[in-house]
């Protein structure tokens, strides 16, 4: 029954039982619809049963069917519902990577709302973290997670995960190809090598300033000549953790540039040649799985992503996916045949190929795309490439306020600016 306010008189009153117990309900009626949101999104959680999960290595997101799944080497471990950006607010379609985990955050664009278990993907805010999950889109930009589920990840992932934001449903299929980079046979011990060496040379240094700085009136010199040992024995350290992880590689179509990032800093950047530099190639993801005991070779995986601007044929078969309304269809594997002619249509001067293969390791990804990297690439991120056929207001829509100045990157600038006037490391 309706409820209706009117102004009373003073012969007229409303008892305080009814009013307490109309409010009561209203609460209770709110409680229900938040809880059925709740339960529905928890009961939509699933993990794989048949085997160990192992690692994660990539997550993807589908926005059309609103739904996150998590992959190790071996396939997918987790799925469970999501909230994404509402109209207006549309969360980006792209390629993206954890760069920031806070097991408890407080939004510093929205109110100091809460958002548990949250797992930065750019500084301008899109993140993934626990929330409520409607079933359908109502986020400002980020990925809503059902809030168990957001502690779960939080607990399995690692810094430099790669998450793939999807118009349509996709999964990863294993590519072999020559144009893949594979590990020279060397290249893991020379790399444990290196660690030991750092760590000795670290732990030697401390030992050799300690007694300097614990005698009585020691020469200036020494102790500044030890310190200055220290500090480039623990930069020699920084570097070589540096170098074991796994390496990224983006090649744009648009600019015709190879770029190479390694820890979230960046490596190099050069030119590369592309066949039929004016023909799309669509974009492809691909991830280095893992390496096969016994084997020196790594195995692969490729994502092919589909936007306004790809390959008819991909479209098409996503297209086709939109007349199941069970919701039991599973992804995509991907355009395989694409993914190859993108690797064969790039030349990659072999001076870079042999750097490469000196540290590829597990998790190593190589990304081909027509589009150019994203303004959101920069200093303390992986690449981000943002799909410019799709709707991308919940980055351009993100609010700021009289206190932006409080929204900066781990170097105090502010998140909107462009970081790719950072200087590049060498090999």
């Amino acid at each position: 029954m309706p409820f209706h306010f009117v102004k009373p008189r003073l012969e007229q009153s409303i008892p305080l039982a009814a009013l307490v117990g109309a409010s009561l309900g209203l609460v209770i009626a709110a409680g229900d619809v938040a809880g059925a949101a709740g339960a529905r999104s928890e009961r939509s959680l699933a993990s794989v049963e048949a085997r160990a999960a192992g690692e994660p290595v990539m997550a993807i997101v589908s926005l059309r069917r609103q739904q996150i799944t998590i992959y190790d080497a071996e396939g997918w471990i987790l799925r469970a519902s999501v909230s994404s950006g509402q109209s207006g607010r549309e969360t980006p379609a792209g390629i993206f990577s954890v760069i920031q985990k806070e097991a408890e955050h407080y939004s510093n664009l929205y109110d100091d709302a809460y958002m548990p278990h949250m797992q930065r993907l750019t500084w301008s805010g899109i993140a993934l973290h626990g929330g409520v999950v409607p079933g359908h889109p109502a986020s400002h930009g980020c990925i809503r997670l059902p809030y168990g589920f957001a502690e779960r990840l939080f607990d399995m992932t690692s810094l430099g995960m790669r998450v793939i934001v999807a118009p349509a449903d996709i999964a990863p299929v294993s590519i072999v190809h020559p144009a893949l980079f594979q590990p020279k046979a060397e290249a893991g011990a020379v790399a444990a090598a290196r660690a030991v060496e750092a760590e000795e040379a670290t732990a030697t240094a401390k030992a050799e300033l300690q007694p300097k700085l614990d005698a009585v009136g020691p020469a200036r010199e020494a102790v500044v000549a030890a310190e200055a040992a220290r500090a480039a024995a623990s930069e020699e350290a920084r570097k070589t953790t540096r170098d074991l992880e796994p390496m990224s590689v983006f090649i744009s179509r648009r600019t015709q540039h190879l770029y190479v990032r390694q820890g979230f800093e960046p490596i190099l950047d050069i030119p590369v040649t592309i066949r039929d530099p004016d023909r799309p190639i669509g974009t492809h993801v691909y991830t280095a799985t893992e390496q096969t005991r016994g084997d020196r070779n790594m195995r692969w995986s490729v994502v092919s992503l589909v936007s306004g601007q790809s390959d008819a044929r991909l479209r098409d078969a996503y297209d086709s996916m939109r007349g199941d309304s069970r919701g039991n269809v599973e992804p995509l594997s991907g355009d395989l045949d694409g993914a190859k002619e993108a690797l064969d249509r790039v030349s990659i001067p072999k001076e870079t190929l042999d750097r490469i293969a000196e540290a590829i390791s597990p998790r190593s990804s190589l990304i081909i795309s027509d589009e150019p990297l994203s303004s959101e690439t920069g200093q303390g991120t992986e690449f981000v490439v943002l799909l410019s056929g799709e709707p991308q207001g919940g980055i351009k829509n993100r609010r700021r306020g009289p206190d932006e100045a409080r929204h900066r990157r781990p170097d105090g600038s502010p998140y909107w600016s462009s970081r790719f006037a950072a200087p590049y490391f060498t090999w």
